[in-house]
């Protein structure tokens, strides 16, 4: 294990493993056994020599990333020193990168932070399609709403236009002004009707006489007249 700092000053313990056999011939036996007395701490001394000098040029999120590319360096390096002892290394592997457990408890908080600022960004995008996808739909059944209402009411008035033409046709005598207040003497009855069948045990005590009736039909035919007369006069621009 070697102990270094890294270019953004982050110190950090690096684990290596080497593994090494003498190489296969007389000579290189002899050197391996007569010329070091302890070939593993000879290793170990050229492994922190490479360490320390290839980590301190690297920040810390890049000494992770190029972990093997140390590890072929130290390689390299021990194979070219340690041949002249007789020695064959077969491999080098940098096994673990410890940096300080305050370090690594930083780097996980700013992992996790930058997680939940994502997430809350999805959760806020998702809120605004289902807030605007509603507001859509809701403008789309009212338009459809107010195209029905307005051929519903196109219809009543082909109906009664119908009717009263029918009426006064068939029936001599009559003009088209009686055939209305007929109507809506009718129309008057149908809601008394359904006022008192689903009226859900309501009393309405209303005035009930033959001059009620006509007084019904005059403030109907005032109200149409007023919004006739309303909609003759032409808007005043400023």
């Amino acid at each position: 294990m070697c102990e270094t700092k890294t270019k953004d000053n982050v110190f950090v313990n690096i684990v290596v493993s080497v593994q090494y056999v003498p190489a296969q011939d007389e000579t290189s036996y002899y050197n391996a056994f007569y010329k070091l007395s302890q070939p593993d701490s000879q290793m170990r001394a050229y492994v922190f020599d490479v360490v320390r000098s290839c980590v301190p040029q690297q920040l810390l999120d890049n000494v992770f990333e190029l972990k093997d590319e140390i590890a072929t360096t130290i390689k390299s390096a021990l194979s070219e020193s340690m041949g002249s002892f007789g020695f064959q290394i077969v491999e080098a592997l940098v096994t673990d990168i410890q940096p300080d457990s305050k370090v690594k408890m930083a780097m996980n908080e700013i992992n996790a932070a930058s997680r939940l600022r994502v997430a809350a960004q999805e959760k806020a995008e998702a809120e605004k399609l289902v807030i605007v996808k509603a507001a859509e739909a809701d403008a789309e059944s009212k338009y459809l709403a107010g195209l029905g209402i307005a051929r519903q009411r196109q219809a009543i008035v082909s109906g009664l236009k119908e009717s009263v033409s029918n009426f006064s046709a068939q029936v001599s005598g009559t003009s088209a002004q009686q055939v209305m207040d007929m109507m809506i003497l009718t129309q008057y009855f149908d809601m008394l009707r359904e006022v008192g069948t689903k009226g859900q045990g309501s009393t309405m005590l209303l005035q009930q006489s033959p001059s009620t009736m006509s007084d019904v039909a005059r403030q109907i035919r005032s109200g149409f007249l007023v919004r006739e007369a309303e909609a003759s006069v032409p808007s005043l621009v400023n």
